[in-house]
């Protein structure tokens, strides 16, 4: 088997893994988007549990013909194999009710995957759930709270739309090749009580990109590059301006974005 490093594949090979990750969540009469199927390690497990539909988005031509072949026999007409980059396709169009998207995500994509899925818009109340592998350090930054070392603006802009439900770290030995650090596997529940009110997440991640491109300085620097008009707002809200950017919480910096959103 050929793979392409470019596309940072790593398959997983450890059917107890397999079996933990789909335990995560129902997937019976589900629909079910998987991304990066490769050569269905995952895929045969989710149709065991018969999903409404299964639809697999795989980048890599090869593997996603060779899954077709092999899925010809297992007599399966709700299942569809999608050869695309899942960065380029409309989501909105694809995520129908009661839909359940997992994915052993390639390591060098896996934030920009997920920040696609977060900035949804409008945000999507049919998704049901979200599992997706990360490799550990960023997974660690994604589940971070408040006061945690690895409290990050990838924190921040996650724990926007979705809530950390359950995770757990996975050894790099599951995988083949065998990549260099070990993974974790993290289950979301969307959120839809909004704390959050902006057109779009654009403006988050503008603002926490702002504050944490320096982490080391006191936030009154920050501010500044805003170009805003923020003595009133900073005032209303008691923003102290000697803290950190690792030392507010997410709910300021939503509310710092809905201002920055109002006042642009």
């Amino acid at each position: 088997m050929f793979l392409k490093k470019s596309l940072g594949q790593n398959l997983l090979i450890d059917k107890n893994i397999v079996k933990k990750i789909l335990s995560l969540t129902n997937i019976k009469d589900k629909n079910v988007i998987e991304i990066g199927p490769g050569t269905g390690n995952l895929t045969y497990e989710i149709l065991k549990l018969n999903p409404k539909n299964l639809l697999c988005v795989e980048k890599d031509k090869k593997l996603s013909e060779e899954l077709k072949l092999n899925l010809v026999n297992t007599n399966n007409n709700n299942i569809k194999i999608k050869n695309a980059d899942i960065l380029s396709l409309d989501l909105t169009g694809l995520i129908k009710k009661d839909t359940v998207v997992l994915g052993n995500l390639p390591y060098n994509i896996s934030t920009q995957i997920l920040i696609k899925f977060l900035k949804l818009n409008p945000w999507s109340t049919k998704l049901s759930k979200i599992i997706f592998m990360f490799q550990k350090e960023v997974g660690e930054k994604i589940i971070a709270k408040f006061g945690n070392k690895n409290y990050s603006r990838l924190s921040i802009i996650t724990r926007s739309r979705l809530k950390v439900e359950d995770y757990f770290y996975v050894s790099k030995n599951s995988f083949f090749p065998k990549p260099k650090i070990d993974s974790i596997v993290i289950s979301f529940d969307p959120i839809f009580k909004k704390d959050l009110n902006l057109k779009s997440l654009d403006s988050l991640e503008y603002i926490t990109r702002i504050f944490f491109s320096n982490k080391r300085k006191m936030i009154n620097k920050n501010f500044k590059k805003l170009k805003i008009n923020h003595d009133k707002f900073i005032k209303s809200n008691k923003i102290d301006l000697k803290l950190r950017p690792e030392q507010i919480n997410e709910k300021t910096y939503y509310k710092i974005a809905e201002y920055f959103e109002k006042t642009k």
